[in-house]
């Protein structure tokens, strides 16, 4: 099968939605979204649920990864209350979820079995990819690690696929190898996807400008 990778969604759940519903082949892609689920956009509880659903329809073709939003979600409920986060954005998810009545502690449990990445012998795919400083880039708090590197991408011997840092348009960078897909759903105005097969090879990237009802 292949695979159908997309970025960063930040609550845009109408924009997401549109984007599977025309292009995700369940029948033979695996669909895998970067993490980012929350925050920003003005559906996130939507955007879970659905993201939930179709990880129970799916279970072994639809992976949703863990972002550093949901790392900071995550903090606020079960870690030490994350005032930073609620500043930034929080307060705005928090009242949507108390304006859709949905139980946000329950999706936020959810999150927290949320992968770090997936990968097979040729893709490496993760909300920020691999960099080229620091070790153990699968610590949580690492600045440099999987959910939260900004700085440049190690060459890992494998196509990376990542999201985290908003760019205008899908970005490669030749020295690592990786393909940055996140186009700022949320404020730049499109969700990006890409299609590859097994052995990395791009297919197609796939455009969705941002549904009204999100923004």
């Amino acid at each position: 099968m292949n695979y159908f990778v997309i970025g960063d969604v930040h609550g845009c759940y109408h924009t997401f939605k549109n984007m599977i519903n025309t292009y995700w082949d369940r029948e033979r892609e695996v669909l895998i979204q970067l993490g980012d689920l929350i925050d920003r956009g003005r559906n996130s509880p939507q955007m879970v649920r659905f993201a939930r659903e179709l990880s129970a329809e799916f279970p072994n073709t639809a992976v949703f990864l863990k972002g550093n939003h949901e790392f900071e979600i995550i903090e606020h409920f079960f870690v030490k209350h994350n005032e930073n986060w609620l500043r930034q954005c929080g307060d705005d998810t928090l009242r949507q979820y108390q304006n859709v009545d949905r139980d946000c502690e329950n999706d936020v449990r959810w999150m927290k079995e949320l992968p770090l990445f997936w990968e097979n012998n040729h893709l490496f795919i993760s909300h920020a990819g691999i960099s080229e400083q620091g070790e153990d880039p699968f610590n949580e708090d690492n600045e440099f690690g999987v959910l939260w590197n900004r700085s440049p991408l190690k060459d890992i011997g494998k196509l990376q696929i990542y999201g985290h840092t908003p760019c205008d348009i899908p970005t490669h960078d030749n020295k690592s190898n990786a393909w940055n897909i996140d186009t700022g759903a949320a404020y730049l105005g499109y969700l990006t996807g890409v299609k590859v097969t097994p052995a990395g090879e791009v297919i197609q990237f796939i455009r969705e400008d941002t549904d009204l009802r999100d923004r």
